[in-house]
């Protein structure tokens, strides 16, 4: 029985050794040696201080930065929750998105909705638009727009509201990547906000335009892909050449 048994268990021993300690220290190994920035995450220090990865996307929502397509990845750019909606081109959540009660009975966004997002990014940008209710009955006194009421009013069944921007609008604006942690932007997408942050930053539409050329990288090896821009990347560098005062 044993002289069966050993030539298996030697193999075994042999392989966990081989592929479970050996390997994985030699790819580590090589990879630090070649790769060292890929291998530890593609991180991005500014200041002495890590302030993220280029491969995964943050919220940026202030006015003076550029910001990220939207995220469906736990709460959102959750690394730890990575995933797209999984919601159909013809769903109406995904098209009017949806409320829900929260543990205190108020009335919450549950799904923003594309419809939702296209009024944000419109507004925000300063893109033209018309629509079948005038915005200003959707604000809070503070100027916010009420989600909630623009939620429902996308979603009534007599007469949804109906808004429609005089611009086209990039898709990846307005809809989530399959991961939620896209780091990336379209060249378009970051066009359409160079005003907004120029103006809040306080310098010239010029100087912006100049400093998003530089940071829009082309296809991989000139065909694999599309042009993007890494919205990290970028407002990091809006902070060091233009900072806000």
């Amino acid at each position: 029985m044993w002289d069966q048994m050993l030539p298996g268990l030697r193999l075994k021993i042999f392989m966990t050794v081989l592929l479970g300690v050996i390997y994985p220290l030699a790819m580590t190994g090589i990879s630090q040696l070649l790769f060292p920035k890929q291998a530890n995450g593609s991180l991005i220090a500014s200041g002495g201080k890590v302030t993220g990865s280029e491969l995964i996307g943050q919220a940026f929502s202030k006015p003076e930065y550029f910001h990220p397509r939207p995220s469906s990845a736990g709460s959102g750019y959750d690394a730890a929750a990575s995933g797209g909606s999984n919601l159909g081109p013809t769903s109406a959540k995904l098209v009017r998105g949806t409320t829900k009660m929260d543990d205190k009975k108020n009335e919450v966004v549950d799904f923003d909705g594309v419809s939702l997002r296209i009024v944000h990014y419109s507004l925000e940008n300063g893109i033209s638009y018309e629509s079948s209710v005038p915005m200003a009955q959707f604000k809070n006194p503070d100027g916010s727009l009420d989600d909630v009421r623009l939620i429902k009013a996308f979603n009534a069944e007599k007469s949804p509201l109906v808004f429609t921007p005089k611009a086209p609008i990039p898709a990846d604006a307005v809809t989530a990547s399959a991961s939620g942690l896209d780091p990336h932007i379209s060249p378009d997408s970051a066009k359409a906000q160079v005003s907004r942050v120029a103006s809040a930053r306080g310098i010239q539409v010029e100087q912006v335009n100049r400093l998003l050329g530089q940071f829009t990288e082309g296809p991989d090896l000139g065909l694999l892909g599309e042009s993007r821009v890494n919205v990290l990347r970028l407002n990091l560098a809006l902070d060091h050449a233009f900072p806000v005062k």
